[in-house]
């Protein structure tokens, strides 16, 4: 199976150094001197590493055959892409690869349906779920220990506890509206003729 483990960024100085945009839990096997990797677009590939080094928190990498400012530049948003065996796991406890919570089906400890994992976020601070629901809607689900509660590759599945309006915000605000319309209307007399109704506000879509 072949995985985006980097996407190229900008030339750094002028010695084919280049920036990379990490999208691998695992850089220093991915990405080490002598790995070979297969590029999008594949023409500019195969890309082996040469050396690679931590400078200002950014990975550096500089690829065999790129010797100065202009090669690494042409490399620019290219992808890295490494052959990883779908059997294989990662050596972290409790650590998943990318396509492995692709399309795993996400509900609440007590069976409610939430949505589908179409995307992985991966971000400096924290990871993020981003859950397609049945509606066509999403929302971003960060992947922390106190949220996701359980991975069950087996059954496909991600079983979360979500804080209250990570997921519930739309029937929170639809609750409200209602409490309140309840309460305005609580004592007035009832009239003949029934009052014509104000159209409700459009509900406020969820983050994408």
């Amino acid at each position: 199976m072949q995985l985006v483990v980097a996407r190229v960024g900008r030339a750094h100085g002028i010695k084919g150094e280049v920036t990379v945009e990490v999208r691998t839990d695992e850089p220093e096997l991915r990405l080490a001197p002598g790995a070979v990797l297969a590029t999008d677009p594949a023409a500019t590939g195969p890309l082996t590493i040469e050396t690679g080094r931590v400078h200002s928190g950014r990975l550096l990498l500089r690829f065999a055959g790129v010797t100065d400012r202009t090669g690494a530049e042409a490399l620019r948003n290219t992808l890295l892409i490494a052959d990883v065996d779908p059997e294989e796991m990662p050596e972290g406890e409790d650590e998943y690869y990318d396509h492995q919570l692709m399309d795993l089906d996400v509900v609440t400890e007590d069976g409610v349906e939430v949505g589908r994992i179409t995307e992985i976020s991966h971000l400096p601070s924290q990871d993020l779920f981003i859950v397609e629901r049945p509606d066509g809607t999403e929302v971003m689900i960060p992947f922390v220990e106190e949220i996701v509660a359980e991975i069950d590759l087996a059954e496909q599945r991600a079983v979360i506890t979500p804080p209250p309006g990570l997921i519930d915000d739309r029937a929170e605000i639809a609750s409200s509206r209602e409490a309140g319309v309840a309460e305005s209307e609580e004592g007035e007399p009832k009239e003949s003729e029934p009052k014509e109704s104000e159209p409700e506000e459009s509900e406020p879509g969820d983050d994408a």
